[in-house]
């Protein structure tokens, strides 16, 4: 059983509360699933009052909505480092992948909470798309890897080409067929970086390439 929060929940200053809340169901999610979530058990988790998450959350799914957004928002961070402290074009396409596997396999329960989320309204939040966004530095990669950046449309498609690579591995990489090459080529890390350095040579292959 996981110890409680509430002797161990930070002090939030007036105003912090509805952030104090989201880190809460953010732990309970990640150590018992969406399942134990509930605005008294998030409230217990906090610290804070029963009553207290009213203030800001109608009911459970709006919770989980504010939890997922701030997935996203942490992602997009992860992404953004990678791609910043890259040492070449190149590297930060395989960075970036990493950085996003990363994520997803560190975080399980928020990373499936956010893709339930996006499903459940058939779109991704809006923010992702902004500019200083994950997904707009998955843009500027292609770009300074060769990409053409007066070429929306084939911009975009390997956008979601490169974005849709990286889900797909973080969803697969721990299939157990998969173990041989791991094992052949020096663990994880070495197979992750391999399927990523063929994701971005397919990418760019295809801008280059097109008719």
């Amino acid at each position: 059983m996981r110890e409680s929060g509430n002797a161990q929940a930070k002090p939030y200053h007036h105003g912090d509360l509805s952030r104090a809340l989201v880190e809460a169901a953010r732990r309970i999610l990640e150590a018992e699933g969406a399942v134990a979530l509930s605005l008294r058990a998030v409230a217990r988790e906090a610290g804070v009052s029963p009553a207290a998450p009213y203030h800001h959350f109608k009911d459970k799914t709006e919770l989980l909505e504010a939890v997922a957004h701030g997935g996203w928002d942490a992602l997009s961070h992860a992404i953004i480092e990678a791609r910043r402290t890259a040492a070449s074009p190149g590297e930060a396409l395989e960075s970036i992948g990493l950085a996003y596997v990363h994520f997803a396999l560190q975080n399980p329960a928020l990373y499936r909470l956010m893709y339930d989320t996006s499903r459940d309204r058939m779109a991704m939040p809006a923010h992702i798309k902004e500019e200083e966004s994950g997904y707009s530095e998955v843009q500027c990669a292609l770009v300074a890897a060769g990409a053409d950046p007066n070429d929306d449309r084939e911009l975009q498609l390997a956008t979601i080409a490169s974005w849709c690579a990286a889900h797909g591995l973080a969803e697969m990489c721990n299939f157990e067929q998969f173990r041989p090459l791991k094992e052949a080529m020096g663990g994880d890390e070495a197979f992750l970086r391999g399927v990523l350095r063929h994701f971005g040579t397919f990418s760019l292959a295809g801008l280059h390439g097109k008719r």
